[in-house]
């Protein structure tokens, strides 16, 4: 019977990463070995989608409108879209080839089938993603240098 000795180093390395990136698992393998770490995050309230009937009054002065409440009921309805474009993996995106480059694509761009649209970004390997078919990019649901989870709804195309 051969011991495994646990490579205690590799595991705090992998935590730190999944801390700095906001990443919630990440796996590594070499030869017959493999580790993986994984963060519980606390789980977020359920968000309901408004009826598309809501009137909209705008916002009283000195009340704080939550922004990511709003960004996220906006990724839920668009989630269904069939111009979705969704995440493939986990990892940070990023929608310019470089910090100093424009960007791949512009909301409101003409983009065709298979053109690159961003990058994601996951164990130090840009992942080319690319337009699942041709349209107008009609919006990004991320920003530069976030952290995606796989199946996440990252642009519209119509």
């Amino acid at each position: 019977m051969s011991e495994r000795l646990i490579d205690t180093d590799t595991i705090q390395t992998l935590a730190k990463i999944l801390t700095e990136t906001g990443l919630t698992e990440i796996e590594v393998a070499e030869k017959d070995s493999r580790i993986r770490v994984v963060r519980k995050l606390d789980p977020l309230p359920p968000v309901t989608a408004l009826p598309h009937s809501v009137t909209v009054s705008p916002t009283p002065i000195g009340q704080v409108v939550d922004q990511s409440t709003i960004k996220t009921q906006q990724i839920e309805d668009l989630s269904a879209h069939p111009g979705a474009v969704t995440s493939p993996m986990v990892g940070v995106v990023y929608l310019t080839p470089s910090p100093t480059s424009p960007p791949f694509v512009t909301e409101g761009q003409s983009v065709s089938a298979g053109q690159t649209i961003m990058l994601i970004e996951a164990m130090k390997t840009f992942n080319p993603i690319k337009a699942p078919k041709g349209g107008t990019l009609k919006s990004f649901l991320v920003n530069s240098g976030e952290p995606v989870e796989f199946g996440q709804t990252l642009a519209i195309i119509e």
